[in-house]
């Protein structure tokens, strides 16, 4: 499959696990909602029914999820995970500073918060390789130097301080 602005880098490790969620979610998980729904609709007046609009909402939520999940496992570039390399590729942990000034940095992942199993309890900053600084700072390495346009239109210039690899 051609790189495309739409790719999704994934290791077959976060490949699998997504898999198994959206197998889950088509499947049981619908199973699970429709009977939700199908106890709450038995009570009654659905229109002051909470059980049974939570349970609608639960299911729109489950079915936008599927939807992403599928986009995402269409576009999947199957790789693997970045070794020591100081290259920066997705699934790096990288540190940059900004317009040369050591006291002005930033710590962040490059991929996908989803795509690497990621929740909100795991405190880091990701940045997708298709967003204006993960764009310009992938396929660089270690003490190499680049810009970006931000989306205010500013040229911003970034220095690559340290690339090492993801680990939760």
């Amino acid at each position: 499959m051609p790189e495309s602005e739409d790719t999704v880098w994934l290791t077959q490790e976060a490949f699998d696990k997504l898999t198994q969620e959206l197998e889950y979610l088509k499947g049981e998980g619908r199973t699970v909602i429709a009977n939700k729904i199908a106890d709450a609709r038995s009570e009654g007046d659905l229109s002051e029914n909470g059980g049974y609009h939570a349970a609608r909402e639960e299911q729109g939520q489950a079915e936008a999820r599927i939807r992403q999940l599928e986009q995402m496992l269409r576009n999947a570039e199957v790789g693997e995970a970045p070794s020591s390399s100081d290259e920066v590729v997705p699934g790096s942990k990288v540190t940059v500073c900004y317009f040369d000034d050591p006291s002005d940095t930033d710590t962040f992942l490059l991929g996908s918060r989803q795509v690497m199993g990621l929740d909100d309890s795991v405190d880091i900053s990701v940045y997708s390789p298709q967003s204006p600084l993960g764009g310009a700072i992938l396929g660089h390495s270690k003490g190499e130097s680049t810009e970006y346009k931000a989306p205010n239109g500013k040229t911003i210039k970034v220095t690559i301080l340290d690339v090492e690899p993801f680990e939760e």
